[in-house]
């Protein structure tokens, strides 16, 4: 009975995540920018907005785990859940991508033995569970924040412009300190402008883990200038690091090259449904 109720959240949760908005990324055989980071030989989506609070919690809830993320600034501010999870390491990440691919926070696109992390094969997951949800590799990301796939070109600043973004507190702008007008803390993860690729907060809010075990971010923060916004801009962030500027947003249906379409979004949900239900 405790495995089957595992399960229903599993499904509940991933429902909630496919329902999510993601947008897909065209272009396909794109070349690498000037800096070596873009190029994609596939087509793929990802997640319009950052993972919120109120998703990483259901997580948290359906697992019976427990952790740091949230918000706390200074011991003065909170925010509430649809804030970006921060306080959230690589690691941590992973295993939340891996609960949506398959249920088990051990079993998906990235091998765990326990809390150790060993390997990533998308390949794997995907033969194994159909769709696949994942961070993004350092070159989606990229290629999200900062292409223009009908201009076959890219731009300094996720607005599609190679001038500083126009900040902004409320429901437009960018959240960034630039010029200590934006507020110093995060925002909801749908607030925000629409970007070039109708992706909101890539750049500015919190900084964004990228799919390298070495640890990667990119994407600059709320407490941060706008150099960090900028393509050339990445930092290396050890993976068992967390902190109140850095979360993290999912690519999901993700095809290796060599795939000849995307799979349904719905395949795991009904494959899980008829094994729960015991339905066709």
């Amino acid at each position: 009975m405790k495995n089957q109720w595992k399960t229903m959240m599993a499904l509940m949760l991933c429902a909630g995540v496919a329902n999510a908005a993601y947008v897909t990324i065209g272009g396909a055989g794109n070349s690498d920018d000037t800096t070596g980071y873009g190029g994609v030989s596939y087509e793929y989506k990802i997640s319009s907005t950052e993972v919120s609070i109120a998703e990483f919690q259901a997580y948290r809830t359906a697992t019976s785990t427990t952790g740091n993320e949230g918000y706390w600034n200074e011991e003065v501010r909170t925010v509430g859940t649809a804030a970006p999870a921060t306080m959230v390491t690589l690691y941590e990440a992973m295993k939340y991508c891996n609960y949506l691919t398959s249920g088990d926070v051990n079993d998906g696109v990235y091998n765990f033995s326990g809390e150790t992390y060993q390997s990533t094969d998308r390949a794997s997951a995907m033969a194994t569970h159909g769709t696949i949800y994942a961070l993004p590799t350092e070159d989606e990301w990229y290629k999200a924040a900062y292409y223009n796939v009908s201009g076959n070109s890219y731009s300094l600043y996720a607005d599609g412009s190679g001038t500083v973004p126009t900040e902004g507190g409320g429901s437009t702008g960018w959240n960034y300190n630039g010029v200590n007008s934006s507020p110093n803390y995060t925002r909801d993860v749908a607030d925000g402008s629409s970007e070039e690729n109708s992706t909101v907060n890539m750049n500015g809010n919190v900084f964004e883990w990228m799919e390298d075990s070495a640890g990667v971010i990119r994407g600059g923060s709320y407490d941060v200038y706008e150099l960090y916004l900028r393509s050339s801009s990445r930092y290396a962030y050890a993976p068992s690091s967390e902190a109140d500027s850095v979360g993290f947003r999912l690519v999901g249906v993700v095809p290796e090259p060599a795939t000849a379409g995307m799979l349904a979004i719905s395949g795991l949900l009904i494959a899980g449904y008829r094994r729960f239900f015991g339905r066709v």
